[in-house]
């Protein structure tokens, strides 16, 4: 019997929170850290952090064989999985509030619809069409008003949320290949091999990209934290969440942590929640759960795509 065969009837609620609380911790630690090191230093250190504190468990729970027979497509999909997004949030946060970085973030669901759709064959009710339409009325929405807010670096406030979207793209997509070619791989393997993967990608543009300046131990702490409990900690229990429930789900705990975000950037970085932001908040969530899914119409016969 397979790993997540098994791993089907376990409880997951008490991982989901969990997950969502970490995670949504590491907007406020990549800030401190992007701040000093730069986006793609960040994005590397924060998978390399992860990837050393994964491999000795591997070796521990004898997996690394398992990850080394499977290097080639881990190394492919830690690309879009954690390369790529990493960085584009690295870069993001230092441009846009950590909110609005995670209000973007949480349309990743919407892309991984998008993306079963398109690739998968997986059939769209109409309700879940529109859905995605609502969702990307309110990202533009939220774009727009950051815009506005940023006078003179509208460009890179408008570059920061293309990078987020672009980040949410490679979840939903990363996320659904995983779910379907990877099922028989175990957590662990999928979230080491990854972050691996990330810091082998991410060598050569942090190398060239390296600050000049020696980084604060601030710097340095929120590095660790990010590294450890956002990056490796984090990455196990969303693998292993992964192979509890469904991709649908999965993908929906990035609602939470937009939650946890913006009571960790208000709280901590003092950043001004608006009602502009909550309100098109509310419209790209809306918008997200009608095309995950989560909200459907009751016991009447869909029409499909």
């Amino acid at each position: 019997m397979s790993h997540s065969n098994t791993a089907a009837s376990k409880p997951w609620l008490l991982l989901f929170v969990t997950i969502a609380a970490i995670w949504g911790s590491s907007f406020l630690f990549m800030r401190v850290a992007a701040a000093e090191f730069g986006a793609f230093p960040t994005a590397c250190l924060r998978m390399g952090i992860g990837a050393g504190m994964m491999l000795p468990l591997l070796a521990w729970r004898g997996l690394l064989g398992q990850m080394l027979a499977n290097w080639k497509p881990i190394l492919l999909v830690s690309l879009f999985t954690s390369a790529i997004p990493f960085a584009c949030f690295a870069f993001a946060v230092l441009h846009i509030t950590t909110g609005l970085s995670a209000i973007l973030n949480a349309t990743s669901p919407m892309f991984a619809a998008l993306v079963a759709w398109l690739w998968l064959g997986q059939r769209l009710t109409v309700l879940r069409v529109i859905g995605v339409v609502i969702g990307f009325v309110g990202v533009v929405l939220l774009a727009g008003g950051q815009a506005a807010l940023k006078g003179d670096a509208i460009w890179l406030s408008v570059l920061s949320v293309l990078a987020c979207l672009l980040a949410a793209l490679c979840y939903g997509a990363s996320g659904n290949v995983i779910k379907e070619r990877m099922p028989h791989l175990h957590p662990w393997v999928i979230a080491g091999g990854t972050m691996l993967g990330a810091t082998l990608w991410l060598a050569v543009p942090s190398a060239l990209t390296w600050p000049a300046a020696t980084p604060s131990r601030q710097a340095w702490g929120a590095m660790a934290v990010a590294g450890v409990a956002c990056s490796a900690v984090a990455f196990m229990l969303y693998f292993e969440l992964m192979q509890r429930v469904d991709m649908i789900r999965t993908s929906s705990v990035t609602y939470l942590i937009t939650v946890f975000a913006l009571f960790y950037g208000a709280l901590f970085l003092d950043e001004h929640i608006t009602l502009w932001m909550l309100f098109c908040g509310a419209v790209v969530l809306v918008g997200t759960a009608l095309a995950t899914g989560l909200i459907q119409k009751p016991k009447n016969p869909s029409v499909t795509l």
